[in-house]
């Protein structure tokens, strides 16, 4: 009981922040809004447990804060083609992962150290004919292996895929954290094209060591073409300008050696029924993902799953989605595993299942399920059960 009430207590805490934080941004800039700006909060707030199997059963509050602010720099300040955006994230809360043992992870919102930070911060030009550049603090995630069919999932393994998610310095720039980037992309009739380099080391303004403007890690380079007529079709590759430490193996007494990190994905995604922007839309995705497997602990992985919009005709936000995939471990990471230790397993499976509907205007809930199979691939650790809700309030302003 003492644990529900301390819950709610953090979970009114957290709301208190961002109704706050609307009320003054509410009342300093009403007057001034229009067209040429647009301001958005979101306050995402997770109770996410075990019910059985993992390492521990138990439960976890977690939240997220989101402001997002974005300038049309034409009718701002006359600067045609021109656009800014920049994002604020907040994030505190516990680690439920912690209990479920998955070396995926169980949540997206999920971080190894609650910071408020500055989150993204570019500015974008329109070219001829369809190009466009973009430069500035980046979240690679935000045009590159996404598709929104998977978007409403909540396990992290439906963002970026695990392969590339494990790799650089210190993880590629996603969330939790972004980096410096120039970003290239055409768009021609039906098809897309993108390419961006992005510094290999992650870091923004609010983590320990903000952003790093040396590049002596070198770069991460990725591209992505796609086709989007019925459906999308997207085929994308990365690498990293600089060679990565390698797993080191139980009979190996030196240092790691080095290798190339880089990997390449597909995704496909699908209306299979009804109609856009109609009751009952049913979207459909499958993703694959290879990396090398030398330098992180995958050396690949799969997700699909199913996004019904509006399911009941009556309640126009509403959706529902179903998920699964897998991340398939290494030999070089199974090999490195303690030979004391049970042989490790081939993959880790995750299994999602998901609801969201909005209570009342800016205010939505998400009950969330999670299966987890083989968690990190350890015999020893019992498949997981998750229950999770997630509340939701959203804000905005133009």
């Amino acid at each position: 009981m003492d644990r529900i009430f301390a819950i709610c207590r953090a979970m009114r805490w957290g709301a208190g922040i961002i109704a706050i934080s609307v009320g003054c941004v509410d009342a300093a800039i009403a007057q001034e809004a229009s067209s040429a700006w647009s301001l958005s909060a979101d306050y995402t707030a997770d109770v996410a447990g075990v019910a059985s199997g993992g390492l521990e059963r138990g439960v976890r509050y977690l939240d997220n804060i989101d402001v997002i602010a974005e300038a049309d720099l034409d009718a701002l300040i006359g600067w045609h083609g021109g656009k800014a955006h920049a994002a604020l994230l907040n994030n505190m809360g516990g680690k439920p992962n912690d209990l479920a043992g998955s070396i995926q992870g169980i949540n997206n919102i999920e971080v190894s150290q609650g910071r408020f930070k500055l989150y993204e911060a570019w500015v974008e030009q329109a070219l001829a004919s369809g190009w466009s550049l973009r430069a500035g603090l980046y979240d690679v995630n935000s045009e590159f292996y996404q598709n929104d069919a998977a978007g409403l999932l909540i396990s992290p393994m439906f963002g970026v895929g695990s392969e590339l998610a494990a790799t650089g310095v210190n993880g590629p720039a996603i969330f939790p954290s972004t980096a410096l980037a120039a970003r290239l992309r055409v768009e021609a009739g039906k098809t897309y094209g993108a390419f961006a380099v992005v510094n290999a080391r992650a870091g923004t303004i609010g983590d320990e060591n903000a952003i790093d403007f040396t590049g002596r890690d070198g770069a991460l380079l990725i591209g992505e073409a796609g086709w989007t007529g019925n459906g999308r079709v997207a085929v994308g590759a990365w690498t990293y300008t600089r060679t990565q430490p390698t797993i080191i193996l139980p009979e190996i007494s030196q240092g790691p050696g080095f290798h190339a990190s880089r990997g390449v994905y597909l995704i496909a995604e699908r209306l299979l029924a009804g109609k856009a922007d109609a009751p009952r839309q049913l979207e459909g995705f499958l993703r694959l993902g290879l990396s090398e497997g030398k330098t992180t602990p995958f050396r690949g992985g799969w997700q699909g799953g199913l996004l019904l919009k509006q399911p009941f005709a009556s309640r126009p936000d509403s959706a529902v989605s179903i998920g699964a995939g897998s991340g398939v471990l290494s030999n070089s990471y199974r090999s490195a595993n303690p030979p004391e230790l049970p042989a490790l397993g081939r993959a880790e499976t995750i299994i999602e299942a998901t609801y969201t509907d909005t209570l009342m205007k800016g205010v939505s809930l998400q009950p969330d399920i999670q299966y987890v199979i083989n968690p990190a691939a350890d015999r020893t650790i019992r498949n997981a059960l998750v229950l999770g809700l997630r509340l939701t309030l959203g804000w905005s302003a133009h």
